[in-house]
């Protein structure tokens, strides 16, 4: 499913060309009709992200969520006012980047027929979205909405969110900074508390919003942390030094549209950046490590596979002090 990053992706984008805009909104498959009829004709007033997934507000005060999961995926057009990209979803739908607009829109006659199962589709007067497959797709009141977000841990990207909205004169630097604090001290206060994996907890969404297996696996590389510490091991300078490490690539992530995660003195001069270069450990089992002689090793861990490198991030024998 997409990472955090891609999510946020997506929160901008509906900011950007659906903000301040009343839209249509219906459910071509059927499935999604009911709820579609509480928000069609309303003005879209908020579009925030919360890890993987997605709050849209309406302004006669009900919200949108949805979350893509293994399937999702939403696909854009419009006309030369419309902008960003044409497609952003699950990598096995989509690819891990999302698909770029082609540019000269062409004329604009309003949304195209509904291709395959669309559960969701926003129109405005310049561009359309369409939601297929995703693992929910609900109309919630402000109150459920908070209450949904209330079970989430802390998104490593809500400064970058900030710094978004004061670009649109929303919010302030003082609001931004008290947040991402906050954010930072919540998951120190979360892992300490934890006696299970590290490798394991990260993928746990009521303890860090967004990151998935990819931003697991390499944030672990990049600071040198066994997967298989018990997250009350990890001193709390260590879990401040991994937070921070994880609001850095998640950053890049939102900027580039796609997760690189190597420094550039440790990528191999043969293959494109991206994906042979893009990472230090994630689908890399077997190869050698960037940085040491090692292999890359792979197991299954609560259905989901871990990869890392046995000298880089060796067994804890003892609580960390660093």
């Amino acid at each position: 499913m997409p990472e955090g990053h891609s999510v946020h992706r997506l929160a901008r984008q509906f900011d950007d060309v659906f903000g301040g805009q009343v839209l249509a909104v219906s459910s071509p498959q059927g499935r999604f009709a009911p709820a579609a009829k509480l928000i069609d004709g309303q003005q879209l007033v908020s579009s925030h992200a919360h890890g993987k997934q997605l709050f849209l507000g309406f302004g006669n005060d009900l919200v949108l969520r949805v979350h893509l999961g293994l399937y999702g995926a939403w696909s854009f057009g419009g006309d030369e006012h419309f902008s960003g990209a044409s497609s952003i979803g699950a990598p096995r739908r989509v690819g891990e980047s999302e698909q770029a607009s082609a540019g000269d829109q062409g004329p604009y006659d309003g949304p195209p027929e509904p291709v395959g199962q669309v559960r969701a589709r926003l129109v405005s007067a310049h561009g359309w979205a369409d939601l297929r497959g995703p693992t929910a797709c609900e109309v919630l009141t402000e109150q459920q909405a908070a209450t949904v977000r209330a079970k989430l841990g802390p998104d490593p990207l809500v400064a970058a969110a900030g710094e978004f909205n004061l670009a649109k004169g929303r919010g302030s630097h003082a609001e931004t900074a008290a947040d991402a604090r906050a954010a930072r001290q919540d998951f120190i206060a979360r892992l300490a508390k934890k006696k299970t994996p590290i490798g394991t907890a990260l993928m746990d969404q009521a303890v860090l919003a967004g990151v998935g297996n990819i931003y697991r696996a390499e944030a672990l590389f990049r600071c040198n942390i066994d997967p298989f510490m018990p997250c009350n091991e990890l001193s709390k300078p260590r879990a401040a030094a991994l937070w921070e490490d994880i609001v850095s690539i998640m950053e890049d992530g939102v900027r580039d549209g796609k997760i690189i995660t190597t420094r550039a003195e440790h990528r191999g001069a043969a293959g494109p950046l991206w994906p042979d270069n893009a990472y230090y450990t994630y689908q890399r089992q077997h190869q050698q490590c960037r940085l040491c002689d090692a292999g890359i090793a792979l197991v299954e861990v609560a259905g989901r596979k871990l990869y890392w490198c046995p000298d880089c991030q060796p067994k804890a024998r003892k609580r960390a002090t660093r």
